[in-house]
């Protein structure tokens, strides 16, 4: 029995990567560190509501996101030592990104997509790292997660990682093109677009069978709509339009982005046309659903 247990702490404890992992990175690119904020919408979660121009780069947290485990609070994430990550290490904030380990040793809930960024390589998270500490300092504390049992006890998500948790691509695909490639770089990992375009089962992991095939709301409003190319939505768009879609917010027919895509569109908006392409391209390569 005392074996058994040691078995399976051993499987789920908490694995943050080695320290050199993080070692030897150089000073950040401060400048792809701002492309990889964009593409990663940290304003749609660490902004206030609504927030505009220079205030969506306050990361004060303390949205609410209402789920079927209960509701989580965003953390603040800004620079602020005390009630941000201001006195995190890189290495805390690269296991926290890819490992989802908290600073303390701790399991971090997934509502956090650390199961895409599981993918950044280590320059692009020191990089992303190094482009936060530019931004301003709040000294906002959110509130603490209101879950309920057992969804309370974090020693559960040592489970869920061990069933869900991977950094392997979330699909294969045949001979990529380079382009391809860094479209399913920046679509599963920074752009974390499976988190809501992919259907989850009842313990919250992604059915990675249907691949952004869509489904409903996590945060329980709606649906979320299919994006493969055998979709209704986007499936007779050309990669043209799609990446006009995601600079412009306009369809080939001349309506705009609504609901929560409006947010995710504008932050997309302001990465290079050869990443929107990019996305484009993946979008088009991944299997039909």
């Amino acid at each position: 029995m005392v074996a058994g247990a040691a078995v399976a702490y051993g499987l789920t404890r908490p694995q943050p990567y080695p320290a050199e992992h993080w070692a030897g990175l150089g000073a950040p690119d401060v400048a792809n560190g701002e492309t990889l904020f964009w593409a990663g919408g940290c304003v749609s979660c660490h902004a206030q509501k609504d927030a505009k121009g220079e205030e969506q780069k306050v990361l004060s947290g303390g949205r609410a996101l209402p789920t079927a485990f209960g509701t989580f609070h965003v953390p603040n994430i800004s620079p602020d030592p005390k009630a941000g990550i201001g006195a995190w290490t890189l290495a805390e904030f690269g296991n926290a990104m890819t490992r989802g380990v908290g600073p303390e040793g701790e399991h971090l809930y997934p509502s956090f997509p650390y199961s895409s960024y599981a993918r950044m390589t280590p320059k692009d998270v020191n990089d992303l790292f190094g482009y936060l500490k530019t931004l301003p300092a709040s000294p906002n504390v959110a509130p603490p997660h209101d879950l309920s049992f057992p969804f309370s006890l974090r020693v559960t998500l040592g489970g869920w990682k061990l069933l869900f948790f991977s950094a392997e691509p979330r699909v294969a695909l045949n001979a990529p093109s380079d382009i391809v490639k860094r479209g399913q770089y920046l679509v599963e990992g920074p752009g974390h677009c499976g988190e809501c375009h992919t259907p989850r089962n009842a313990l919250g992991g992604l059915q990675t069978d249907q691949w952004l095939a869509g489904g409903p709301n996590p945060e329980g409003e709606g649906r979320i709509p299919d994006i493969t190319p055998g979709s209704q939505t986007i499936g007779s768009w050309s990669e043209g339009d799609i990446a006009n879609y995601l600079e412009t917010g306009f369809t080939p027919d001349f309506d705009s982005a609504g609901g929560s895509m409006v947010e995710v569109q504008q932050n997309l908006s302001h990465l290079p046309k050869s990443d929107l392409a990019a996305i484009a391209a993946y979008l088009k390569a991944v299997p039909a659903r």
